[in-house]
């Protein structure tokens, strides 16, 4: 299942992880985020050990949201490091989510 970052524990784990974070910003009302989340889920279950793969839901964390200029969801960040390495705004395939994220891994 893909973690859920929240206001709190951002800090800790995305931006304090030494290796590659995703995390895809929803909405429970956002139909295109409904579509990439099973998406989000087998990434994250693909990548378990390499990458934290994660959501937050931006109604209930703005503060993360606000961070990050979060304007359109679905939105998909790239962190390795704690920095924004790339960035997938709206529905987009798998395969383009997981090369992202093995570009990011291999950085």
């Amino acid at each position: 299942m893909a973690f859920e970052f929240t206001d709190t524990n951002f800090q800790d784990t995305a931006l304090s992880n030494p290796g590659v974070s995703v995390i895809d910003f929803w909405a429970e009302w956002c139909g295109p985020c409904k579509m990439i989340s099973p998406i989000i889920e087998e990434l994250s279950e693909e990548y378990e050990g390499k990458a934290l793969v994660g959501k937050v839901n931006v109604d209930d964390n703005p503060e993360i949201s606000f961070k990050y200029a979060i304007r359109s969801i679905p939105t998909v960040l790239f962190l390795r490091n704690g920095e924004v390495v790339d960035r997938q705004v709206g529905v987009t395939t798998k395969s383009i989510l997981a090369k992202k994220l093995e570009t990011a891994l291999s950085a």
